[in-house]
């Protein structure tokens, strides 16, 4: 069950040529796909394009009527090995994943892929997850393009524009039999904004079609001597013409007057950000007519260096917007003018930051500082003063305290750390690691367990260097949609080659929870469309593990405590791996309450469960919080004189899921947990009972406040 359903949005997807698309960046991208006569699509889901997934997957019906194949592949290299299908035949292919970690795991299959090169169009359409929104290391794509010569594009943030740069990338991949890569920002995958749509095409060679008439070139074939002269004809051929497909076509952009003493050279996706930065400067207006030159880089790589020189034609200074470092652009652009010997000065990372999200106020303080120093003139006089400060970005680092990331409310990963911890406090610390996914979360407070990760389901292996034995054993973590990724072979497959005396935790909340929901292997609901309900521990066990433990209930603390203490202590040598299973919160909430709601509209009886804290016994020494960290665990001071210390209270917030009073039970915590079931449409003798009770509770509690009266005012 992926988070978003774009069942609705997809039926858009039909609408032909002069109707009016309307719609996010990502079904813009699928839209655009489809009037292209792609073949083909894949990929593996990763902000931000997760919802590029769910929308091709919801969309599979309507891509089924056209011939096109849709796969929900196991790992961003098997979504670029499936790219293969364009080697040898001229259908288009696209394929889709995260950002820079995607390439990191495809990379093989991309070097293959440009080496070889390509027949039918082939587009990589990547999520760059750069800045104050992403999620992983700070990094980019563009060094594997100039690594392994395919193309990049980096559109600017409008439909319109995202939807040109599909055709471009699929008519420039053709042109030069090379696999092009379109890059789409965070705000590109969600931007919303509408185009003029065409009619959807039917690919002219399906798979079918290819797979009844097979072909074979040995040329495309990466084994020497081809490998050779593949290398030669992308420097000989493909690159010359791209160069002069992209200046033929005009896929770069010049906006505001042709001549000028400045300019500005700039990342397609980065347009918005500038032209913000010259309308506050009074230099552009709302329709983003600008009064200085811009000369947008639809295509970053390759450059056009005649574009280059004639833009830079005349002008005394040019700078350089390059989000990220290292400043690839920058050093393309300064080599194409010292050989064409031109002297227009170059400013990029001078004046705006080589690392970090060029934020709107971080555009704005670069373009001022480029055009104080270029170009005075331009500025409006409070600006233009020599001596006027930039604005400053305050440091708030030293007086907001930060908000690291955390696990939902009723998260059953939550109930596992708590666990650990508590064998900890028995056995002694241990070397832990962590993988990608939710789970990493235990590697802050409350729990700070484990402090390091190496990549998606890597969390074991990560561990090898420990594996050898030792006084204490190391233990690893590893989610599910890691597992199903690459841990099988890469972390389980080498511990049992390796014959590993560790301990590694599947965590197996039924879905790739953390990039939305999708479904994978092991995931208990039926999909029409895929497999799923394949048990993580029968895998285990096919490689070769003996020792297996399968906890169906996460938030059983004392269970999952006790299996951890067994597998650390255990006389029994080689991998010991515990697969601990609960339904994602996020997940089962969402397939829940509508039909909880549902229910309770028809009248039916639905019991909710609700916790709370007795604030009579609770001591208030918040152990149960350092133990479970649930954002519904907060602090309530009571209005008691002689109870200085704030106490345990659980807000609206809380879904029921019981962990913290498993918790204070299996730590041994004071009692002061209690659970209350909220009762919707109860019978006539469920109401009876309620007064009943009720009437009784509030005779007893009338009492004992007369009690409490008349002791005090006997009191001398």
């Amino acid at each position: 069950m992926a988070e978003r359903s774009f069942k609705r949005e997809v039926q858009q997807l039909r609408i032909g040529a002069g109707e009016t698309f309307t719609g996010e960046g990502i079904l813009a991208i699928t839209k655009a796909l489809l009037e292209c006569g792609v073949g083909y699509v894949g990929g593996y889901q990763g902000a931000p394009i997760s919802h590029l997934m769910d929308v091709l997957s919801d969309a599979e019906e309507l891509m089924s009527e056209l011939g096109v194949r849709f796969e929900a592949n196991a790992s961003e290299a098997a979504a670029v090995a499936m790219l293969a299908a364009s080697v040898h035949y001229p259908i288009r292919g696209a394929v889709t994943f995260k950002g820079v970690v995607g390439v990191n795991v495809g990379s093989d299959a991309l070097s293959n892929l440009s080496s070889s090169g390509v027949n039918g169009g082939a587009l990589i359409i990547v999520g760059e997850d750069y800045g104050e929104g992403s999620s992983i290391m700070q990094e980019r794509s563009h060094a594997f393009a100039m690594k392994s010569q395919f193309w990049l594009l980096d559109p600017r943030p409008n439909l319109p524009s995202i939807v040109k740069a599909v055709r471009d990338g699929f008519e420039l991949s053709e042109a030069t039999n090379t696999p092009v890569m379109l890059m789409v920002r965070i705000r590109s995958c969600h931007v919303t904004g509408s185009f003029e749509a065409r009619d959807n095409q039917r690919p002219p060679l399906t798979v079918g079609d290819a797979l009844a008439n097979p072909r074979r070139d040995f040329n495309r074939v990466v084994l020497p001597p081809m490998s050779y002269v593949q290398e030669q004809d992308k420097i000989n051929q493909r690159w010359p013409a791209a160069q002069s497909y992209i200046q033929k076509e005009g896929l770069n952009e010049r906006f505001g007057p042709a001549a000028g003493e400045v300019g500005i050279i700039v990342q397609g996706g980065m347009y918005n950000g500038l032209i913000r930065a010259l309308q506050r400067l009074g230099l552009a207006d709302i329709h983003g007519e600008t009064e200085v030159p811009v000369y947008v880089l639809n295509v970053t790589y390759p450059l056009v260096p005649d574009e280059v020189e004639d833009f830079c034609k005349g002008k005394k200074s040019v700078l350089v917007v390059e989000e990220g470092q290292p400043d690839f652009i920058e050093q393309g652009l300064a080599a194409v003018l010292y050989r064409a010997g031109m002297q227009t000065k170059l400013h990029g990372k001078d004046v705006l930051p080589m690392a970090g999200e060029y934020t709107g106020q971080v555009m704005l303080d670069g373009v001022t500082a480029f055009l104080k120093t270029a170009a005075p003139a331009l500025l409006p006089g409070q600006v233009r003063a020599p001596n006027a400060p930039l604005s400053q970005i305050p440091d708030l680092s030293k007086t907001v305290p930060i908000r690291p990331p955390g696990f939902c409310t009723g998260c059953p990963e939550r109930p596992i750390f708590a666990a650990m911890k508590l064998v900890e406090q028995d056995l002694g610390a241990h070397q832990i690691t962590g993988d990608i996914g939710c789970h990493l979360f235990a590697s802050l407070p409350p729990f700070e367990i484990g402090g390091s990760t190496m990549g998606y389901g890597l969390g074991p292996a990560s561990n090898a260097a420990f594996d050898g034995g030792g006084e204490k054993r190391a233990i690893s973590i590893i989610g599910d949609g890691g597992f199903w990724h690459n841990g099988l072979s890469s972390s389980i497959g080498n511990m049992v080659f390796n014959k590993s005396d560790s301990v590694a935790v599947v965590v197996d909340n039924y879905y790739s929870a953390a990039t939305g929901g999708q479904d994978v292997l092991s995931s208990r609901a039926s999909n029409p469309t895929k497999a799923t309900q394949h048990p993580i521990a029968d895998a285990i066990r096919g490689v070769g593990v003996k020792w297996v433990r399968q906890i169906d209930r996460t938030y059983d603390v004392s269970r999952v405590r006790d299996v951890l203490r067994e597998a650390l202590t255990t006389d029994e040598k080689g991998p010991k791996v515990i697969v601990a299973s609960s339904e994602c919160m996020l997940n089962r909430q969402r397939r829940e309450k509508p039909e909880r709601a549902r229910a309770i509209e028809s009248g039916r009886r639905v019991e909710a469960p609700r916790f709370g804290v007795d604030e009579d016994i609770c001591t208030g020494d918040h152990a149960c919080m350092r133990l479970s960290g649930c954002p519904s665990l907060s602090l309530k001071q009571l209005d008691d004189p002689l109870r200085d210390d704030p106490v345990a209270s659980i807000d609206e917030s809380c879904v029921g899921c019981g962990n913290c009073g498993e918790v204070a039970d299996a730590a041994v915590l004071c009692p002061s947990f209690y659970r209350a079931d909220l009762v919707h449409n109860p019978g006539g003798l469920e109401k009876w009972w309620a007064g009943v009770s009720a009437r009784v509770t509030g005779w007893l509690q009338k009492r004992r406040e007369s009690r409490r009266l008349n002791f005090a005012e006997q009191r001398p």
